[in-house]
């Protein structure tokens, strides 16, 4: 093991449709490793399909912490993610095993490493506002409206990446300041692990892009339709909650809405799903420190473990 006085952590992170899941659980096969999942659509029970979520007998066999803790009409924040994950993360040091986190939500990771900014708590009033807004107007206005307030946050978020768009627009509103000067006033929580930082892509991003219209077709043929279809008609969702938006459910909710036929609600779903992956990109871009791994690699396992030599083994 290192010489360090902090214990080990493995991030592995990565696209959507990347291999993530398929190599954290051969690791936890050659080391002490417990997963966290760091994905914003596993934790909510009875989103399965269109998670990727893995079945129950994998779950069985690998435990992964923070997956089905939420029912759908609950939210879950970046700060909320924060505090059970540095729970979860401190068991199993306790328990003499290395947390081993895996998922493609990178605003979780961020807040992990960088802690959290003092922000306001979501207001349903406001956020119902900039939803009609957004309804009538169009996420592209509300996203030139972004620019207007606040540059750099507008700059970093894509016009269509509706969820960041209005929280960032619903702080504004709620302080009178931009999400920017509130992140820049943040102390720096620094996370007290030794982290090796992993990121997992194929070599060809047309690869990429062939996997996940793959995947998203596999799982309409697995149900994902009748998945969604059993949200939408318990009458407790709406299409602004965090789970009915999830990449793959929106387009599917909007097709039983009549909005679309079957055909182009699957070309919605492998874009939004390739826009997902664009996102995950460019923040791992940025990323410190990470080590990165080619799906295609056969030789996968060899090499993570010989970049985690140094710090863990």
């Amino acid at each position: 093991m290192a010489q360090t006085h902090m214990p080990p952590a493995i991030f592995l992170m990565g696209p959507t449709a990347a291999g993530k899941t398929d190599l954290a659980l051969r690791l936890t096969e050659v080391l002490p490793c417990d997963i966290i999942s760091v994905d914003s659509a596993l934790i909510y029970k009875g989103m399965d399909i269109g998670t990727a979520k893995p079945d129950v007998d994998t779950l069985a066999k690998y435990p992964h912490r923070l997956v089905n803790i939420m029912d759908p009409s609950e939210s879950y924040s970046a700060a909320q993610f924060r505090h059970d994950a540095l729970k979860e993360m401190a068991a199993i040091t306790a328990a003499g095993r290395i947390p081993l986190l895996v998922g493609g939500t990178m605003m979780y990771y961020n807040a992990l490493v960088k802690g959290l900014a003092n922000l306001p708590e979501a207001n349903a009033e406001v956020r119902q506002q900039l939803f009609e807004w957004a309804e009538k107007e169009g996420w592209p206005a509300l996203h030139a409206r972004l620019a207007e307030v606040d540059p750099a946050s507008a700059q970093r978020l894509a016009p269509n990446d509706s969820q960041r768009l209005q929280r960032a627009l619903e702080v504004h509103q709620l302080t009178g300041r931009t999400l920017t000067d509130l992140w820049a006033e943040q102390k720096n929580q620094s996370l007290p692990y030794n982290v090796v930082n992993l990121a997992i892509m194929p070599a060809e991003r047309r690869t990429l892009h062939e996997r996940i219209a793959l995947r998203y077709r596999m799982m309409l043929d697995e149900g994902l339709v009748d998945e969604v279809r059993h949200l939408y008609e318990r009458g407790d969702l709406n299409p602004q909650m965090p789970s009915v938006r999830c990449v793959g459910y929106r387009q599917v909710w909007s097709y039983l809405d009549g909005d679309w036929d079957y055909p182009t609600m699957i070309d919605k779903g492998i874009i939004a799903t390739r826009q997902l992956a664009k996102r995950q990109v460019t923040w791992l871009r940025s990323w410190e420190n990470l080590h990165w791994l080619m799906s295609e690699d056969k030789d996968i396992l060899k090499h993570s473990l010989k970049l985690l030599d140094s710090a863990i083994i």
